[in-house]
């Protein structure tokens, strides 16, 4: 058998609702990537969190913040070759069941695969397996956010995880241990913790590894809202969080949540290789790759890394073998 590297690409939150959509609508459906966008399209898979509905509705539920854009936005995420989106995060429920379904339906019409929600907890906990360059890729969505959005027998939902909990965590490893037995690469997409946290907490890291034991090839992390530091576990690549990707969001000016990175990883038939970082930068509800500021990302991700003992082989490069 032939085996070809494979390239993924990780992003961290993409919000292309509210005023991001209105903008779309004005300036097109690639305006948002910016000149990120030939970086999107040259990958094999892309895995985004996103965190937003696509629906008409305007079934809001109650909450500080509701995201939706327009079900046509779905062709920003075409032409960035999202391949996989996580739903398993505290906003797909923000218009109803009404606009969960309405996503699920509008990805499902565009031919994006989507993990971590689903009309009852067996949608919700299903993994989406893919086969690229000869190997099998498998996925999995988890969040600890909105536990009362959690998906049940006759109820739709998020495939709901509390950290602390052993039955939850048993629950996690015990399908990501099945899922490795279909895939040569696992990975987690979970939207995990609190806003604006330069470090995860203890119990986080040592669920990060467990699932690293259990299977688990890469551990994409997201929901801060900030980047947080990476770990090579045995190999593999834990990133904890990879903050914002694209946005309206207020900056926040210690933890300059308009800076993150495209996270792109490599692999072949033995397994994960190399990661690379490329920062970015949103501005005008539009993520580029940033040139500006790119010093300051990279210098923050090794100081962000060096308590995981991660070593950098360039500023923007981690290799895993």
């Amino acid at each position: 058998m032939n085996y070809d590297q494979l390239v993924i690409g990780l992003t961290g939150d993409v919000m292309i609702g509210r005023t991001v959509d209105s903008n779309t609508s004005r300036e097109g459906y690639r305006y948002v990537w910016g000149n990120v966008l030939p970086l999107l399209q040259s990958t094999d898979i892309n895995i985004v969190n996103l965190e937003t509905t696509l629906t008409n509705s305007n079934k809001m539920v109650t909450k500080t913040f509701n995201f939706k854009a327009s079900p046509d936005k779905i062709k920003c995420l075409k032409d960035a070759h999202v391949t996989v989106a996580n739903l398993a995060n505290n906003h797909i429920l923000d218009y109803s069941q009404e606009g969960l379904i309405e996503t699920l339906q509008t990805l499902k019409k565009a031919g994006i695969a989507h993990v971590g929600a689903g009309m009852n907890d067996k949608e919700a906990s299903q993994p989406v397996i893919l086969t690229r360059k000869n190997i099998r890729i498998g996925i999995l969505g988890f969040t600890d956010n909105e536990p009362t959005w959690k998906a049940g027998a006759s109820k739709s939902g998020i495939n709901y995880i509390n950290v602390s909990s052993e039955d939850d965590r048993e629950r996690a490893l015990l399908s990501i241990e099945q899922l490795k037995k279909e895939a040569d690469i696992v990975i987690i997409s979970i939207h995990w913790g609190p806003n604006m946290k330069a470090f995860p907490e203890k119990n986080f890291i040592d669920f990060a590894h467990q699932m690293i034991d259990n299977g688990a090839g890469i551990i994409h992390g997201h929901s801060a809202h900030n980047f947080q530091g990476i770990e090579v576990y045995h190999h593999k690549l834990i990133l904890y969080d990879t903050g914002d990707f694209v946005d309206d969001y207020r900056v926040d000016p210690i933890f300059r949540n308009d800076h993150s990175f495209f996270f792109r990883v490599e692999a072949d038939e033995k397994g994960l290789t190399k990661l690379n970082l490329f920062p970015v930068l949103i501005s005008d509800y539009q993520v580029n790759v940033d040139a500006k500021d790119a010093k300051w990302s990279l210098q923050r991700m090794q100081y962000l890394s060096e308590k995981f003992g991660t070593k950098f082989n360039e500023p923007a490069e981690i290799l895993l073998r």
